[in-house]
């Protein structure tokens, strides 16, 4: 289980780090002419980069802690707030006209990973 755990965490910070540094270091408008990026014609552009801080903050979070050591509690910590912006993402795209299943697929599937790490790590593998 805490190799299983460890696994979805380091997948879920990877998938977050190249999420970010797209939103952190490509324009607004070619992230929106990206397949699946008209959502961001609905945020302005620095709010796009604070969501990509964010995202940066959720990748560390979700390894970093436990990987040194240092306030392991913050792992699940971190799960619970990747949930939570994951549950933001699904209800932008389903309230957005942007909207495809493949993209709803993909934020769920992360949300659903990032539920796994916080219940694994505060209920029976923690830290």
């Amino acid at each position: 289980m805490n190799l299983a755990l460890w696994i979805v965490a380091g997948l879920l910070a990877a998938v977050f780090v190249v999420g970010s540094a797209s939103k952190l270091f490509v324009p607004k408008d070619e992230l929106a002419a990206a397949p699946a990026g008209g959502w961001v014609q609905d945020f302005s552009a620095g709010a796009v980069k604070r969501l990509g801080a964010v995202e940066v903050l959720a990748a560390v979070g979700l390894v970093l802690p436990a990987a040194l050591d240092i306030a392991p509690v913050l792992v699940p910590v971190a799960a619970v707030g990747v949930v939570l912006l994951m549950g933001g993402a699904v209800t932008t795209r389903l309230r957005s006209r942007y909207v495809t299943d493949a993209t709803v697929l993909i934020d769920l599937t992360d949300l659903a990973m990032a539920a796994f790490v916080a219940w694994g790590r505060f209920g029976p593998e923690p830290f």
